[in-house]
């Protein structure tokens, strides 16, 4: 396994693959992070980041059917692989337990995290 350090655009990746299961490919991937996120993503963000997320061992892939529609092109599928969860695992539980720190005089948001 490369590096362990996850990036933001990273983590968003991750967490949207997770949340398309079964249908997490390039496409669905910018269309999810584009609604969720609610800016614009493109295509090649989305190429990088998943293939930088494979060589770091938290992503896996495999092609899928040829299809008329895609002019005899498959489309790639994600996983998230163990590696992966355990990344979005630890990166969730130092938001957490960093929000958790912060007094609450210190902000005015409230949250969910009891703080």
């Amino acid at each position: 396994m490369k590096g362990t350090y996850l990036g933001e655009f990273e983590e968003l990746v991750l967490l949207v693959i997770g949340i398309l299961n079964d249908g997490a490919y390039g496409v669905a991937i910018k269309k999810e992070l584009e609604i969720q996120s609610k800016r614009t993503i493109s295509i090649g963000a989305v190429h990088a980041a998943t293939n930088r997320l494979e060589q770091k061992g938290y992503l896996e892939s495999e092609f899928g059917e040829i299809t008329k529609e895609r002019g005899g092109k498959r489309k790639k599928f994600y996983k998230v692989t163990i590696y992966g969860q355990r990344a979005l695992k630890e990166a969730m539980d130092m938001r957490t337990r960093l929000w958790r720190q912060i007094p609450a005089t210190s902000f005015t948001i409230k949250t969910s995290f009891n703080v």
